[in-house]
């Protein structure tokens, strides 16, 4: 494969993972107190990032382009609000604390969805590509890693716990 072409299959990969992830953390909200929100702002990327993997020139596409940008100002809405909480009454590691795993899951909707966005201005290639390949590691490695270590999980919510 050449360079660009091997770029092209590493991006449309790279949302295909993206699109699972967001697709797997929207439907592990089933017991989680406020369930609907969750779900709501995980199937949202998850619809975009799929269609992306699918036909990546659809990020110029103004209804896709609308869609990603409200979301993506919801998201920023929602990481001020919770990390406003977080730093008012958050004990300990914000991992260790709901608000904390859902401020990083709006982080990296965010962060995806503006590459996402970047995409349409010109194929992701070199900084961005790594970007791109290290955001979409990141839920797979940190869910290995909270697999592995249970004392990491022992203080969550029992909503949380039954999940995995």
């Amino acid at each position: 494969m050449s360079g660009g072409r091997t770029s092209v299959w590493l991006w449309r990969l790279c949302n295909l993972l993206m699109a699972a992830f967001f697709g797997l953390a929207a439907a592990v909200q089933v017991n989680d107190p406020d369930a609907g929100l969750w779900t709501v702002v995980y199937l949202v990327p998850a619809a975009l990032t799929l269609l992306v993997s699918m036909k990546p020139s659809i990020t110029g596409n103004g209804v896709w382009r609308l869609l990603c940008a409200l979301h993506s100002a919801g998201c920023i809405v929602g990481i001020t609000a919770l990390a406003c909480s977080l730093f008012a009454y958050a004990e300990g590691n914000i991992v260790h604390e709901e608000e904390g795993r859902e401020l990083l899951g709006l982080v990296i909707i965010t962060a995806w969805m503006s590459l996402c966005q970047r995409s349409a201005k010109a194929p992701l290639g070199g900084a961005g590509l790594a970007a791109a390949v290290v955001v979409a590691l990141l839920p797979l490695v940190s869910w290995l890693y909270i697999s592995v270590h249970s004392e990491m999980r022992a203080s969550w919510p029992t909503h949380c716990k039954t999940v995995m």
